[in-house]
This record gives structure tokens, C-alpha cells and sequence, in this order.
């Protein structure tokens, strides 16, 4: 079962540090990317020590690769594992794809086949790992930009499946959602009434470029207005989520992306209050801008 939610946080960026240091902000937690912290000593885990001291912390990966063949690499595994002992994080994520094959990280997000053979070489992997790392795995649904021949099922149906058959918790990103949606044509919140409530332990929010024909998923930009509404669907079936705003380039100073947290914030008391209606989203969006 997810953990209780640690409210509204903000992945960690170098361009930040300092800021964090400095002052406290109205932050509840931060998500670090695992890769970054690999490393045996030096700025990054000084850093990464000095800001986890102030607040608590969720580990995100984008290497475990667990839907490759040849499964996740043990030495990965380990060394993912002694970080988890250092940070003591509220939880550990990875992505719903595979990274690369015999020892080659491709360094993309590489999409799946829907059907039932994915699902029993995924279930086997996740187990594999959460035995290893002696804790429940959370996984992120991606986005796409293809289908396989193969498919014989919908990603909603997919990505629930592997949930509660590898007793695992899923990442629900919304803007992975969104994007998906448009260009594969499906509707974003049968998407979303398909996953397990008790399933839900984090959501990500995140900028998108539209090329008109296609969406791509670059976490540049500032949310976009219909994956706020589409968030706002999403706490309306999973209650109150851990949230957070994704920004990978493009780094606005961290006041900015603050600012842009609060709509969440508001999104989210407005659905517990049961009086969110779009004027006040459309408020919150211009007050932002």
C-alpha cells in the first residue's frame, strides 16, 4: 500500500542548490534522480547531504531498465542500494520501459509491447528487485510515440496488471498520460479510471512540446493548461497524491517553479473542498503567468 503523502515537492536541480540552502521555500520534498548521486564522494553528495538534512527526499531512476530481457543489472542494484542507505528515502521509482541490452544504456525511455508475455518478464524483474532492495518498487508509466504490432491490450490495462501482479506502486505521470493520449488517439481519463486507486503512490506533472501532428515529452516548458485539468481528474479518483512538477531544461529560477507548485496546491484543495471549477484554475494559471 502507498505511504502517506509528503504533500507538494520539486525534483532537485544543480541550478538550485544554492537557493535551497540559503532559505528555506515553501517546499514539502524534493525527488533526486538516482544516476546523479552514483558516484563515490565529491560536490554532488555533499550537496545532496547537506539539502536532505532540511527536507525529505524520494529516489528516481532512469537506468534500471526493467523491462529488459537479460533484467535489471545486479551491480546497478547494489550500488542503487547503498544510496537508498545513505538518503533513506520515502521511496524508490523507475520507468516502465527498457534502457539498453547487454550492458549498453541507451540513455532514452524505450517503450513496451502490451501483451501478456511483457507482463511475466516485468512482474519476474520487479520481484527480482524488490527482493534486492528489500522494498516496494514504484514505477512511472511513459510516454509514447508508437505501438507495437503485438500489442493486445491497452497501456491502462497494462500498467495496472503489472501493479498488482508484481505487488508493486506506480508513478502516475499525467503529463506522460496526456501526451500519449493525443498521439495514440485515446482518452486520457479512461486512462486514469482504469489504474488502481490503492496503486497510486506519487504523481508527476511536467512540461510538453505540441508539433501540432504530435506531442513530444521534453520537461521544458511549464505545464500546460490540459494536463492541469487532467490533474484535477486524477486527485479526484486518487485523493490527496504526492505531487510534484518535473523540469529538466529550459531551468526557470526556483521562485518561478514554486510559483507554479501552487497551482497544484490550489488545484488540490479546491478538489478536497469540492469547489474546483475551471474560472479558478484559469485564475491561478494567469496569476502564475
Amino acid at each position: 500500500m502507498p505511504i502517506a503523502s509528503p504533500g507538494f515537492g520539486l525534483g532537485l536541480r544543480t541550478d538550485h542548490y544554492h537557493e535551497i540552502l540559503a532559505a528555506p521555500s515553501a517546499l514539502d520534498w524534493f525527488e533526486i534522480l538516482s544516476e546523479n548521486y552514483l558516484v563515490p564522494g565529491g560536490k554532488p553528495l555533499a550537496m545532496l547531504d547537506a539539502i536532505r538534512r532540511d527536507y525529505p527526499m524520494v529516489m528516481h531512476g532512469v537506468s534500471m531498465s526493467i523491462g529488459s530481457a537479460q533484467g535489471p543489472d545486479i551491480a546497478y542494484l547494489h550500488d542503487l542500494k547503498k544510496l537508498i542507505r545513505r538518503v533513506q528515502p520515502l521511496w524508490v521509482s523507475d520507468h516502465i520501459c527498457w534502457t539498453g541490452v547487454h550492458g549498453k544504456n541507451l540513455h532514452d525511455l524505450l517503450p513496451l509491447p502490451y501483451n501478456e508475455e511483457t507482463i511475466r518478464l516485468l512482474v519476474q524483474n520487479i520481484r527480482r528487485v524488490q527482493e534486492v532492495l528489500e522494498r516496494p518498487l514504484v514505477l512511472e508509466n511513459v510516454s509514447s510515440y508508437l505501438s507495437f504490432a503485438s500489442d493486445t491490450m491497452s497501456e491502462w490495462e497494462f500498467v495496472a496488471a503489472i501493479a498488482e501482479e508484481s505487488d508493486s506502486l506506480i508513478l502516475l505521470d499525467v503529463n506522460n498520460i496526456y501526451v500519449s493520449s493525443v498521439n495514440h488517439g485515446f482518452d486520457p481519463v479512461t486512462y486514469l479510471n482504469a489504474i488502481p486507486v490503492n496503486r497510486v503512490q506519487q504523481i508527476h506533472l511536467a512540461g510538453h512540446h505540441d508539433h501540432g501532428t504530435h506531442i513530444i515529452d521534453t520537461h521544458d516548458h511549464p505545464v500546460a493548461d490540459p494536463v492541469w485539468r487532467l490533474y484535477e481528474h486524477a486527485l479526484r479518483r486518487f485523493g490527496n497524491v504526492a505531487s510534484m512538477i518535473e523540469r529538466d531544461d529550459h531551468i526557470p529560477p526556483l521562485a518561478d517553479l514554486v510559483a507554479e507548485l501552487d497551482i497544484a496546491r490550489q488545484i488540490a484543495q479546491c478538489v478536497a473542498a469540492e469547489q474546483c471549477l475551471l474560472s479558478h484554475k484559469e485564475q491561478a494559471l494567469e496569476e502564475w503567468a
